[in-house]
Formats: C-alpha cells, sequence, structure tokens
C-alpha cells in the first residue's frame, strides 16, 4: 500500500487529499478569491490528517500539483511540499495541473476526441492543453490568447472544455460539437491516479531543485495540434 498526500495550490482553490493508491481516503479544501494559500495550507494538512487514522510519519510519498497557475500559489504548495518529503524523507512526485483535471473529466466521461482544461491567466489570455480520453497529451501545455480563431481548426471534433478559463471561450466559440462544463476546479483529489502511476514507476523529482512549472510567455494566433 502506497500512502501519498496531495497538494494542490495553483489557483484559488487551495485544498489537500490523503490517497492509498488510487482510493481517496479524505480531503480538505478551501476555494478563497484572495488566494490565501499561505495560511491556508499548512492548516488544511493538520485537519486532514486530525479526521484520519494516520500521521505524517505514515507517509509514502508526497504529490504536488506544478502548474501553470498562480505564481505565488505555486511557490507555497511547492515549498510546503518540498519540505515536507525533506523531512520525513520520502519522495516527491509531480503532476501538471491541467493534466490532473483533465484526467478527473475523462475518468467520468470518455466519450468526446479531446479535452481541453484551461486556467485563468489575464485579460483573454488562458493556459491550455489538449488530452485525449485516456489522458494521453495531444497538445503541449501553452498560453494562449483567445478570440474566434483560437481553436476554429478544431471545432469538427468533439470537445470539452473546462476551468475557469473556459469561461472565456463561451461567447467567442460556437459549435454544436463543444460542450463546456461549469465549476470545475483543479483539486488535490484529482492527483491520486497519476500520482500513483509515478509511484509505482519511482519517477520522482530531486528535492533540491525542483521547482514549479511557470508559464510566462503568451502565444497569439492559431497553434495547430
Amino acid at each position: 500500500m502506497a500512502l501519498i498526500l496531495g497538494i494542490e495550490t495553483s489557483t484559488k482553490n487551495c485544498s489537500v487529499a490523503l490517497f492509498s493508491e488510487e482510493k481517496l481516503i479524505s480531503e480538505k479544501s478551501l476555494l478563497s478569491e484572495k488566494y490565501s494559500h499561505s495560511e491556508t495550507l499548512t492548516i488544511l494538512i493538520q485537519e486532514l490528517f486530525n479526521d484520519t487514522d494516520y500521521l505524517l510519519s505514515d507517509l509514502d510519498a508526497i504529490s504536488v500539483s506544478i502548474g501553470p497557475g498562480s505564481y505565488t500559489g505555486l511557490r507555497i504548495g511547492v515549498s510546503t511540499a518540498k519540505g515536507l518529503c525533506y523531512s520525513l524523507n520520502i519522495p516527491l512526485i509531480s503532476v501538471f495541473t491541467l493534466q490532473s483535471m483533465s484526467q478527473s473529466i475523462s475518468d467520468e466521461d470518455s466519450s468526446f476526441d479531446l479535452y481541453c482544461p484551461m486556467i485563468d491567466a489575464r485579460r483573454m489570455e488562458v493556459y491550455s492543453a489538449f488530452y485525449d480520453n485516456k489522458n494521453n497529451e495531444v497538445r503541449k501545455i501553452q498560453a494562449d490568447i483567445i478570440d474566434s480563431s483560437t481553436f476554429s481548426h478544431l471545432l469538427d471534433k468533439k470537445i470539452v472544455f473546462f476551468g475557469d478559463g473556459s469561461e472565456k471561450c463561451k461567447e467567442i466559440i460556437n459549435s454544436e460539437k463543444v460542450v463546456f462544463l461549469n465549476d470545475v476546479y483543479p483539486s488535490a483529489r484529482n492527483l491520486k491516479k497519476i500520482s500513483y502511476r509515478k509511484f509505482k514507476e519511482s519517477n520522482f523529482e530531486d528535492i533540491a531543485y525542483f521547482e514549479p512549472f511557470y508559464l510566462k510567455d503568451f502565444i497569439a494566433g492559431v497553434k495547430k495540434i
């Protein structure tokens, strides 16, 4: 049995989850427009373990969402995860935020051709990626400026858009094959499947040098998959 703590702080939803292999044991979260993760994260971790029969010393690994997303939020999540891994002498697992979001949706409904998680960046900009129904990356993570032509070459496919960034697309993208899901945020519970796979593969990060995935360059125009 692998006991893994998941940490998600890339957006306004600060959350932690405890899972045994791919089974969710417990989770705690706080959705805050103020991004108060520095005050919230350690409290949520304490509450998480208080609600279970486990101790921090029982952990086999820690998994952290690494972005893209809020610069400050990512720094808090990654630094906390690294500190715990160092003190407990356990490995660190990293998961791309957008891929964990896509995993949660494709697990619920595998009928779409493409899954496009989006995180709001600024103005008409979003962080996005495309995955197939097995959560394989079809187009790498990048920053997009949303206009009427951004995804026009894909609208013959059955696509589901989700995440807070997708709100910017609703009035721009028009296709009978496109579906928008509301209120989908990155969550620590969504780290469990990818984290356990990486744990079995011993796919761990170097705690000393590991940094979050910051995506700062924005790309305008149509990008082909």
